[in-house]
């Protein structure tokens, strides 16, 4: 790393601000870039049929050669979700701790990618040397573990990552964040932070994630007789951790179910992070040997996924589970924004199937709320501020706060996806804006379905769509067979017959005024089948289907 060198440190956020989800943070000095995580975000109700949002990369890959690594802070899904699509077009080193990269190697493997991965293992208080970067990993709190801060430094001053972080001063597991660190690098002087706002609206401070530990205790205690089913998030090791504890001291068997939780607790309990009484999990096939009330249930699908675990045994569809009037079902999560309506139709479900649902106070957030965001900037005392992580409002209420405690208002940066800050001792400005964007994932495509697609989705979702198929005879046009139309999602043909035979009467008349003209090609016959139809159509039903025509020609 050179010192005293003139350059400006350049920062990128490629996505994740004015949204929960996607965040991808380029930082760039000369000819070095690092690249802090690499995550997805779920699809919003419009995007119709697609399964997940990747982050578009095109700067990244544009400079290719300067791209150092990918530095990950913390294992959730909207930090770590596309790496494997992101690593098949820009293959670099990954660098993160050692529950975050089991995570993401349970990911590489489903998608082939372990072999070709770079991957290196860092302790917290650690650094590592990229380019013209060193990054110091520090110790914080989430609500899944091994969660840090990243101490950029740069021949232009240090830049603090918080990451996604919470100040807990008594964790389930392993020690607490390392404020003492993060004081040693204020008085070093720092450049700018960059600090988690998701919850800079809550005032107070976010409750430690051991008072969850005692809910459950007490839920415990006064549900004996009664079976109890758990969903909360799969990553949120302390949190099952806790559960496994409770089961444990009223002597209850655990079963863990949903895939994504499976996979998690057995990379936590292999690496160390969770602690399993001998005898205490059983699996779901033996649950049958135990009475209800000796058994816990923990599961996927706190957020109402309609694939998931929860869901399933609310809708009676689960294979090996079915809710009994008389469980006891707790929701350990807060619904994410736009997850409401989804979260209140299973809880909805499961009360109806006589199901005791409890969904308060089973649950604390991981995100740090303004006394400890405060607590973090007056540690840090940085120059510059810029808000990460969130939507538009969380960014905003992050800024009040900086400015509280002193930042000046032009040293506060309220950042777009794309923005381009340079950063130096002496100025702080956006210069530019580079392409960002969503990628949709559907199924195994990735990238094929974009605007045009989810327009026609869109239309055949509303409308539906009316098929026109015709038969030509080939060379003379002449009309051997049809017109024939086919209704999908339009109305219902049996009980539509009258507009049915005289939209047909309508499309043969049509027909036989564009086939008289011999030299008619099929792109004006198709184009005057839609004008007829649409204009038919809407007159007699104030509707709009897609209308599709389908021309066949045969020798005859």
């Amino acid at each position: 790393m050179r010192k005293g060198n003139n350059s400006k440190l350049r920062i990128i956020p490629l996505g994740g601000l004015e949204q929960i989800g996607m965040n991808i943070t380029a930082f760039e000095y000369e000819d070095s870039i690092i690249v802090v995580d690499c995550g997805l975000a779920f699809p919003q109700d419009d995007m119709l049929g697609v399964d997940l949002v990747i982050p578009d990369i095109t700067y990244l890959k544009d400079n290719v050669e300067k791209v150092k690594g990918f530095v990950i802070t913390h294992g959730h899904e909207d930090h770590i979700g596309a790496l494997p699509y992101i690593l098949k077009e820009l293959n670099v080193p990954i660098y993160t701790t050692k529950l975050t990269m089991g995570i993401i190697e349970n990911k590489l493997k489903e998608h082939n990618l372990m072999r070709s991965t770079r991957r290196k293992v860092v302790r917290h208080g650690q650094s590592i040397n990229l380019g013209q970067f060193r990054i110091e990993f520090i110790k914080t709190n989430h609500s899944i573990q091994d969660a840090s801060a990243l101490a950029i430094y740069s021949p232009a001053g240090i830049v603090v990552h918080t990451g996604d972080f919470k100040v807990d001063y008594t964790p389930v597991f392993g020690d607490a964040i390392d404020l003492q660190r993060f004081a040693e690098i204020g008085k070093k002087g720092v450049l700018a932070l960059m600090s988690d706002s998701t919850n800079a609206e809550r005032p107070g401070f976010t409750m430690s994630e051991r008072t969850v530990g005692r809910t459950f205790d007490n839920i415990f205690s006064e549900h004996r007789n009664t079976r109890i089913i758990i969903a909360t998030f799969a990553s949120n090791v302390d949190r099952v951790q806790q559960i496994i504890n409770s089961a444990y001291k009223y002597d209850r068997k655990v079963v863990v179910e949903g895939r994504s939780m499976v996979n998690i607790i057995s990379t936590a309990s292999e690496l160390g992070y969770l602690q399993i009484p001998d005898k205490t999990l059983i699996d779901i096939d033996q649950l049958r040997n135990y009475p209800d009330e000796k058994t816990v249930i923990i599961t996927t699908g706190s957020q109402g996924e309609s694939m998931a675990a929860l869901s399933r045994m609310a809708a009676d569809v689960h294979k090996k589970v079915t809710i009994k009037p008389g469980d006891t079902v707790i929701f350990s999560s807060n619904p994410i924004p736009g997850n409401e309506k989804a979260v209140s139709r299973v809880i909805n479900e499961l009360s109806q199937k006589g199901a005791d649902v409890i969904f308060q106070d089973a649950h604390v957030s991981g995100h740090a709320c303004q006394e400890e965001l405060k607590l973090i900037y007056s540690l840090i005392k940085p120059k510059y501020a810029i808000p990460a992580h969130g939507e538009y409002r969380h960014l905003k209420a992050n800024a009040g706060i900086a400015q509280s405690l002193g930042i000046p208002k032009e040293n506060i940066f309220i950042l777009q996806s794309g923005d381009v800050i340079e950063l130096s001792q002496d100025s702080a400005k956006v210069v530019d804006k580079v392409h960002t964007g969503a990628i949709l994932v559907d199924g195994l495509g990735v990238g094929d379905v974009g605007n045009i697609v989810l327009r026609d989705r869109q239309h055949l979702a509303e409308d539906g769509i009316l098929i026109v198929v015709l038969t030509l005879e080939k060379g003379t046009n002449r009309l051997l067979a049809g017109p024939d139309i086919v209704s999908r999602g339009f109305v219902y043909v049996r009980e539509s017959e009258s507009l049915m035979e005289e939209a047909r009467q309508v499309l043969y008349n049509t027909l036989e005024d564009c086939l008289r003209n011999r030299n008619a090609d099929w792109s004006k016959i198709k184009n005057a089948i839609r004008d007829t139809m649409n204009d038919f159509i809407w007159k007699r039903t104030k509707r709009k289907p897609m209308i599709l025509p389908i021309i066949m020609d045969v020798n005859v």
